[in-house]
């Protein structure tokens, strides 16, 4: 089998994550009742502080719970792999799975379960971390409490919620801190959480395309280049003001992104890569790419959590495609000189 069927078996895991109030909780109810046709697994820390609405329940044994929309819901007392082995032994298998953890928590050790535990591990994928943030609250947040910030760090895609409690100034004052921190996560403004399921599930984040395709132009500070980005159809604003929005440069969190058209060496990669993430693992947040090999007809895709890595041949590189190696790094005072010049010593 190849390792693109075997991919495409696993089932997609998303991470919800999001300080207390910001909106998860409505978020959670809507995937549990709204008539979408899809099953999901729900993993939740605890029912009584979710406040899922008892109507929706159907039948219960200890931890699970059926929802009248197909969709399971579970806790996770135990032990999250536990949980997730559980589900998988379950009849009527699902489309996907949804992990919320609380306000308070860290992702990276839920998000780190999917690559470490090799029985979830073959039949489980990250498929995004999704952050709800409130944006009336949001830049408090991240003045004193740091799991806010490495939430919106960790982030493949974020809500901005609760948007229309703020003006237009503040708006675009919570966005700019947000960009400082990750201006590489899909941003969606909502009210009361309201979002296309799609856009939040079956995001495929790690298909680097969504993200690096539009390197922030925000970044490229003053190159006069006009980027055209019809293509991105999440925001409901023009790209072109971001002319308004203050560039911010985070005291602590950093992003690095790298872009070669020469082909790397596997050889010279990967114990490169390695040896970054022992060193300087618990700087880095998050790590990911799409690497083109030398002589490899195949896209090679990773991505990590702190110390742990994980990658897989994704498909072959389309004709015409161009192959070039993207990488971005996001986290705490990045070595940015050590990781630039490292990465230049893998060409081939």
């Amino acid at each position: 089998m190849s390792s693109d069927q075997a991919s495409s078996e696993k089932l997609p895991v998303t991470v919800l994550t999001g300080y207390l109030g910001a909106g998860k909780t409505t978020l959670l109810n809507r995937i549990l009742s709204e008539p979408h046709g899809k099953k999901y697994a729900v993993i939740v820390n605890e029912f009584g502080e979710i406040g899922i609405d008892n109507e929706l329940v159907v039948g219960a044994d200890e931890e699970v719970f059926e929802m009248n929309n197909g969709c399971i819901c579970c806790t996770v007392r135990g032990d999250l792999i536990r949980i997730i082995e559980g589900l998988m032994r379950r009849k009527g298998k699902f489309d996907a799975i949804i992990v919320e953890t609380t306000g308070l928590a860290d992702p990276a050790p839920v998000a780190q379960t999917f690559f470490v535990d090799e029985n979830v591990g073959r039949r489980t994928k990250l498929d995004a971390v999704v952050t709800v943030a409130d944006a009336k609250w949001l830049k408090d947040r991240l003045k004193d409490a740091p799991e806010a910030k490495n939430q919106i760090a960790f982030a493949d895609v974020i809500l901005l919620n609760k948007i229309d409690l703020v003006t237009p100034a503040e708006l675009r004052e919570v966005e700019a801190r947000i960009r400082a921190i990750n201006p590489y996560a899909k941003l969606h403004k909502t009210e009361r959480s309201q979002i296309a399921l799609s856009e939040i599930l079956g995001r495929n984040a790690f298909d680097l395309d969504r993200i690096l395709d539009i390197e922030p132009e925000f970044l490229n500070t003053g190159d006069g280049h006009d980027h055209d980005h019809d293509h991105d159809h999440g925001h409901d604003h023009h790209h072109h003001d971001h002319g308004g929005l203050k560039h911010y440069h985070d005291e602590d969190m950093q992003s690095v992104s790298l872009n070669t058209d020469k082909p790397l060496s596997p050889d010279k990669f990967f114990p490169w890569v390695q040896k970054l993430v022992a060193e300087d693992g618990p700087a880095i947040l998050r790590c990911k790419g799409i690497l083109n090999f030398k002589d490899d007809p195949d896209r090679f895709v990773f991505q990590g959590v702190h110390m742990i890595l994980d990658g897989d041949h994704q498909r072959p590189w389309k004709d015409g495609e161009k192959r070039n190696s993207r990488l971005v790094f996001i986290g705490r005072k990045l070595p940015e000189e050590k990781i630039r010049t490292g990465f230049e010593t893998c060409v081939a």
